[in-house]
Order: structure tokens, then C-alpha cells, then sequence
């Protein structure tokens, strides 16, 4: 049987898949994180790093690496400190090439971090609930009656009028972020997504790509159902078609 051509409409359908497509490469080395790289060539286009690596000697390497290739670079490090030490983590990663990095989102943080980025590109992205916290985990956490709902509605909206970039939250509220923040350019990047029928793993609040995708989120965020496959470009195939229906 002789394979269809791709049209160019399916074509460029299939690129703005790949494009929302975050791969987190969550794993013990950079060597390791060097070889999913290879192993999933084209088919990936944006790559996060967080803290699995931060500790990893060979961690610039894996950045220049990935600029060679002309990928993108999400630093998921959720910077926490006085403003002057955040100011100082965000103007390193500005200067060299990082697309996305995240800061906890209270006010003198986020302006800290606004004004380290200068006239980069970087986007800044505030984190509004973990998607390990289920409603009972964040009341407990932050000694609080909100629900997750009017908890992640008002962190959102705070962090877009400090002047965010966009958010991290969980596909789940990516529908009520749209309607709370008036802004069209504001980022929804989603964690904590799984195929129909996929272990959760230690997440709480998951979504399919699908579901994602047509909740309204900008971007989502993959790890473990990618890296820890057997085959990581076929696990990385599935998203992403899941990811097509939704276009």
C-alpha cells in the first residue's frame, strides 16, 4: 500500500503540534538527556530542563547543545529568593538564549525578574498550583478554604497584572485562566498531561493532549510518558497526534 503525501495543510497542522509540544527531559544525567535528543531528532522542538539536571557538571553543554540545534529551552528551576538573587538567575539565563524560565509568582519576584529579562525574548511563567496538589493538598499547604478553582483563578490573574508572561497550571483550569485574565498574548504552559488510560503517576490534576489543547492551552508539558519509553519517538508520535485532533 503506498503511503499518502502529507498536504500542506496537514503539514503545517502537524508543525503547530510539534510546536506547543514541550518535552521534559527529566533524567538522572545530561548524557542521558543528550541521547533522548538525538533519539527523537525532528519530531521535538522544545525541550525543559529542570531540576532533575541543575547539579549536573555537563549542564551548559546539554544549553549549548540544544541552541546548536536550533531547539528551544525551557528552564524549570521555579526561582525563589529575595528579588536581587532572581534578578541575577533570570539576566544569566536571558543572556544566554532560554525561551521560557519560571519564578514563584509573588509580585517583588516577578517584577524582579522583569526587569533582569530586559529586552529578551525569555518569557516569564509563574507557577499557580503544582499538578501533585489536588484541592486537599493546597487547602492544607496554604492554610486556606479557596478552592483549587478561585486559589489558581486569582494567582493567575495576579501574575498577569504584575506583567507575566503567562502561568504553569494544569490543563483542568486552563478554560477559567482564559476567561479570568483579559489578556490575548498571556501564556497557559500545562504540566501533568497523560494518554487516555496512562498511569498518573505522582500527578493529580492530568489531562490528555487532546483535552489540553482544546481547553485552551498555549503549551503542554511532557516527561515521563516520553522518556521513560521504550521508544520515546514513537511515545512522542502519539502525543502529538493526539495533540492534531485538537487543531
Amino acid at each position: 500500500m503506498v503511503e499518502a503525501v502529507p498536504t500542506p495543510l496537514r503539514v503545517r497542522q502537524l508543525d503547530r503540534a510539534r510546536d506547543k509540544l514541550i518535552v521534559a527531559l527529566d533524567v538522572a544525567a545530561v548524557s542521558h538527556a543528550l541521547e533522548l535528543v538525538e533519539r527523537l531528532g525532528e519530531a521535538v522542538s522544545f525541550y525543559k530542563i529542570g531540576l532533575h539536571l541543575q547539579f549536573d557538571r555537563e549542564l551548559h553543554a546539554l544549553f549549548d547543545h540544544l541552541l546548536l540545534k536550533q531547539k528551544r529551552i525551557f528552564v524549570d528551576f521555579k526561582a525563589f529568593d529575595i528579588p536581587a538573587t532572581v534578578e541575577g538567575a533570570v539576566r544569566m539565563a536571558a543572556s544566554l538564549g532560554i525561551d521560557f524560565v519560571t519564578v514563584v509568582g509573588q509580585r517583588p519576584i516577578v517584577q524582579a525578574a522583569l526587569r533582569a529579562r530586559g529586552n529578551a525574548t525569555l518569557k516569564i511563567l509563574a507557577v499557580t498550583l503544582l499538578t501533585g496538589m489536588n484541592q486537599e493538598d493546597m487547602q492544607r499547604e496554604y492554610n486556606t478554604a479557596l478552592t483549587t478553582k478561585e486559589f489558581i483563578r486569582r494567582r493567575a490573574k495576579s501574575a498577569a497584572e504584575t506583567g507575566c508572561d503567562g502561568v504553569i497550571s494544569s490543563a483542568r483550569e486552563a478554560a477559567l485562566i482564559r476567561d479570568s485574565v483579559d489578556r490575548s498574548d498571556f501564556l497557559i504552559v500545562t504540566p501533568g498531561i497523560r494518554l487516555p488510560g496512562a498511569m498518573q503517576d505522582d500527578q493529580k490534576r492530568v489531562m490528555t493532549p487532546y483535552d489540553a489543547i482544546s481547553c485552551g492551552a498555549d503549551y503542554i508539558v511532557v516527561g515521563r510518558p516520553i522518556v521513560k519509553s521504550a521508544d520515546p519517538a514513537a511515545a512522542a508520535a502519539q502525543i502529538l497526534a493526539d495533540m492534531d485532533r485538537a487543531s
